[in-house]
């Protein structure tokens, strides 16, 4: 049944309330709150499994006025946990379309609140940093609430690997396609397979918490290690494979959390960033070409600058111009390398795609 007008509150961690109203499922949540501040592609951003555990601010006023197309997806089901916005759309305009956002929402088990001065929220995040958070429309008491926000774990230190990466390995092959790819799923969108695999390239994706053993039976021409959501640092066994992905010297592409693990495994830093990046309007500067991309960004952690300057065996390639965050690192011995952002970028822009071509040229010339 479709969701009637009620209200609907936001707690935070640190005690601040606001008050909305209610729109998708009526229950309630707790995640991390973070914000996205891109003007559309809503959908896509729902789908990508890095922000599962997060509660979702969409600063864009209108969410929901083209409606849903289920192929737009980046996996199968909605992965954030909750969404705060100003004005949550019923109707939409895009004749394509063939769901409104409160049955997407609602089919989705989401917790949404609407009716929120969304730039005031973002703002006082921005000041405060990220934190825990509570939706809530279903008539819970305040204290009811607070009990149930108190027991919300921290993001620092959690592994989350396992809650959205495939339960069982899978192959997307071509008989046309030369070479093949071994993908470690911690939480991979369609995007970032779709790139890899029109590019000539036969991919198995394995399970987050498959053996190296298993993983190297594939004789894979290279390895590709993805995004995905938690605490890079907590996910002991994954960096223990990853260490012996690097060992190979083969080539090797990692993305967002996949960038986060080669540098762990390549002993350095991270640390978790008082907002996180969030958006499609990021400009990123390639230090080797001198040109400034503008990039799709989801990642609440990050590799310490100082760890890698102390690293002989490891350049940075890509730096964040807003606040000199490292974007991109690259091995000096061994044709690895790997982005903080997302060059698949969907529904866009499109600046970044030519790391997708580089992984492929480092295949071919290891085979050559």
């Amino acid at each position: 049944m479709i969701n009637t007008i009620q209200k609907a509150i936001l707690l935070l961690e640190d005690g601040q309330i606001l008050y909305g109203q209610s729109f998708g499922k009526i229950g309630t949540t707790t995640g991390e709150i973070c914000f996205n501040t891109s003007m559309t592609g809503y959908q896509e951003i729902f789908t990508d499994p890095s922000y599962y555990g997060q509660i979702l601010i969409m600063n864009n006023v209108h969410i929901g006025n083209y409606g849903v197309i289920q192929k737009e997806n980046e996996s199968k089901n909605i992965t954030i946990k909750g969404l705060i916005a100003n004005s949550l759309e019923k109707n939409y305009s895009r004749l394509q379309a063939n769901e409104n956002l409160q049955s997407y929402l609602e089919n989705n088990n989401i917790v949404a609140i609407d009716k929120i001065d969304t730039r005031l929220l973002v703002t006082y995040i921005r000041n405060k940093g990220v934190m825990n958070c509570l939706i809530s429309s279903d008539g819970k008491s305040l204290e009811e609430l607070k009990d149930i926000l108190a027991k919300t774990p921290s993001m620092d230190g959690l592994a989350l690997d396992n809650e959205v990466s495939t339960k069982n390995a899978y192959e997307l092959f071509n008989n046309k396609n030369t070479y093949k790819v071994a993908v470690l799923d911690y939480g991979i969108k369609n995007s970032i397979l779709k790139n890899l695999h029109d590019r000539f390239i036969n991919l198995k994706v394995f399970p987050s918490d498959t053996k190296m053993e298993e993983i190297k039976s594939y004789n894979a021409d290279g390895y590709f290690l993805s995004n995905g959501p938690g605490d890079p640092s907590a996910m002991h066994f994954a960096i223990s494979v990853v260490k012996e992905i690097l060992k190979l010297k083969k080539p090797t592409f990692g993305i967002c959390l996949g960038h986060q693990l080669i540098g762990i495994a390549s002993n350095l830093k991270t640390y978790k960033l008082h907002n996180g990046h969030r958006g499609s309007n990021h400009p990123v500067k390639n230090i080797e070409t001198g040109i400034c991309e503008i990039t799709t960004q989801n990642h609440g952690f990050g590799i310490e600058k100082p760890s890698i300057n102390n690293h002989p065996n490891i350049k940075i390639t890509h730096i964040n111009l807003n606040d000199d965050s490292i974007e991109g690192i690259e091995l000096l011995d061994s044709p690895i390398f790997s982005v903080q952002y997302h060059p698949e970028s969907t529904p866009g822009p499109n600046d970044s795609k030519y790391l997708f071509d580089k992984f492929l040229d480092l295949i071919k010339k290891n085979n050559s």
